[in-house]
């Protein structure tokens, strides 16, 4: 059996070391476009920051390497240009020699990768300090750019994974960054309310942001050296990055025929296989589909196509490993604060058919007297079943393990109460005796049940819209005066049972405190005092706070 591969990042590796633990009879041959291989996309802003100090180190196999350790065949600079299904031919172009050559395939893999936008007005064919950061190329190119030229202001185009880790590594090397995002929030992935720390971590990291905007045209010829954005901002800049997505890279998959799912990346099967059962598709050209709601989505990241190629590996070998799908969880380091997210946010859950519970929960990463400091999870379940849908995390350390875990309980269909009996471990320098996932569990749960939260922002619409509201803050008085929720009354929680006929029973009433724990005593008093609609205000005064301040473009 020959298996040809296209294609020779993380998805194509990963499918021709499977299908060779698998087979020692196939010929495996992959042909790549670029010259290096199997290297790690992900690290590059830390090799351009500093953090990794060899490029090499990003490339820690080579053609020969995989040669001698499984006997796989891979060509660089062969790029295929046309693939023939019927007759299971391809057509490859040497970019050396500029030759065009004809193979065959018994199975084939498309591994093509997705290509990085390139917004209006850029055109990096013009413009020698323009760099998308995606390939080794493009890594080599900007590093020797710098090298070259005093930078002192650069410019960052969007926000996700790849604009806010070069905004933090290209600050670390003492550079002025300037991020220009089309949309209203620093990274559109996670809820505004959470990408509100995002902005201030970036504020006092002295990076400069322009939300809702975007660059409309450019001066200097062959190195742009201005920006102008439809809001009328002037940025002076020595380089540019642009990083507003990628796109499945189907060019070559779609001229042959093969069918495209509704994301636009190729629709596959749970083994992988494309419209033609012998030919296959893996990594971030390839379409997945939705753990929670079985619905296809596009979540290209390097972890997600190993999977994907480990799978087409195996099955094209005989085996019978299939795609169990993607919950899109992610993770980045921004300065101090780790962000996190997996699963369905309360938007999506609402889209979806569900109907959404919402909680905030701030807790310490671990004890508080070895220096444990709060982090704050977002937790989303379904009302009716419990399951728990989706969270997200933003905090200074302990965000990984938390994500971890509830990406795993997420998987295996977990309520909210599950994640209360979880048996995590404890120690005081790792966790709390009732660690933060176990809390979520907790409050979400009791949210769902008969203890419900309220979101300031559903507190504000209410008041705004003048709707019966009483809320009271159960912190001491010299904290209410410190700062507190609009139109709250105090009443701190020791004195709470001798003032509650000071309190309307029959108005809908919301209690909180700093971060949620002492509301939750105060609405169990109330409710088994006779008040029939008690809500704690969700992640306290706290958050509240944070919520207003992030109103404020």
């Amino acid at each position: 059996m020959r298996i040809v591969i296209i294609g020779s990042v993380a998805a194509g590796t990963s499918v021709a070391a499977k299908a060779r633990r698998n087979d020692e009879t196939a010929e495996i041959v992959v042909y790549e476009a670029a010259q290096d291989i199997s290297y790690s996309v992900c690290g590059m802003p830390y090799f351009l920051g500093g953090e990794v100090p060899s490029v090499e180190e990003l490339i820690p196999r080579d053609a020969n390497w995989f040669k001698k350790r499984f006997e796989i065949d891979i060509h660089t600079n062969q790029q295929v240009v046309a693939i023939q299904p019927q007759e299971k031919a391809l057509t490859i172009h040497d970019k050396l020699t500029g030759e065009d050559t004809q193979d065959s395939y018994d199975k084939l893999v498309i591994a093509t990768g997705s290509y990085s936008l390139t917004p209006r007005p850029f055109d990096q064919s013009t413009s020698d300090n323009v760099f998308h950061v995606k390939t080794m190329e493009n890594t080599r190119k900007i590093d020797q750019f710098m090298q070259e030229n005093e930078i002192k202001n650069v410019t960052i185009v969007g926000s996700g994974f790849i604009g806010l880790e070069m905004a933090e590594q290209l600050t670390e090397k003492g550079i002025q960054v300037t991020i220009v995002e089309l949309a209203d929030q620093i990274f559109p992935k996670i809820d505004p309310d959470m990408s509100y720390h995002l902005a201030e971590t970036l504020r006092n990291n002295h990076v400069d942001f322009y939300l809702n905007d975007k660059v409309e045209l450019i001066e200097g010829k062959d190195n742009i050296t201005q920006l102008k954005t439809a809001k009328g901002e002037v940025i002076d800049t020595d380089m540019v990055i642009l990083a507003v997505g990628v796109r499945p890279n189907v060019s070559l998959a779609e001229a042959a025929g093969i069918t495209l799912g509704e994301t636009g990346a190729i629709k596959v099967n749970p083994f992988m296989q494309t419209s033609e059962k012998d030919i296959y598709a893996v990594g971030d050209v390839a379409e997945s589909y939705h753990l929670i709601t079985g619905k296809p989505v596009y979540h290209p990241l390097g972890s997600t196509a190993n999977k994907m190629g480990r799978v087409a590996g195996d099955h094209i070998t005989g085996g019978a490993l299939s795609f169990k799908g993607t919950l899109g969880t992610g993770i980045f380091r921004l300065f101090d604060l780790t962000v996190a997210y997996t699963g369905l946010s309360y938007n999506e859950a609402q889209t979806q058919g569900y109907d959404p519970v919402v909680i905030h929960n701030i807790k310490p990463t671990h004890a508080t007297y070895l220096g444990g400091e709060n982090l704050l999870i977002k937790g989303v379940a379904d009302r009716e079943t419990g399951r728990v849908l989706g969270a997200q995390i933003v905090g200074p350390e302990g965000v990984d393990k938390r994500i971890d875990v509830l990406a795993t309980a997420i998987s295996f269909n977990a309520n909210a109460e599950d994640l209360f009996h979880l048996d995590l471990a404890y120690a005081p320098p790792f966790s709390t005796t009732k660690d933060p996932v176990h809390y979520t569990g907790m409050v979400l749960e009791n949210a769902r049940q008969h203890l419900p939260v309220m979101t300031p922002e559903t507190v504000i619409e209410l008041q705004k819209a003048q709707q019966p509201l009483q809320v009271v803050d159960v912190r001491s008085s010299s904290a209410f005066e410190k700062g507190h929720v609009t139109n709250a009354v105090n009443m701190p929680m020791p004195s709470l049972r001798k003032e509650l006929d000071k309190l309307d029973k029959r108005l809908p009433t919301v209690v909180y405190c700093n971060k949620g724990v002492t509301s939750n005593t105060a609405q169990n008093l109330l409710l088994n005092s006779g008040f029939k609609e008690v809500y704690v205000l969700s992640g306290g005064n706290t958050h509240y706070q944070n919520y207003q301040k992030s109103l404020i473009k």
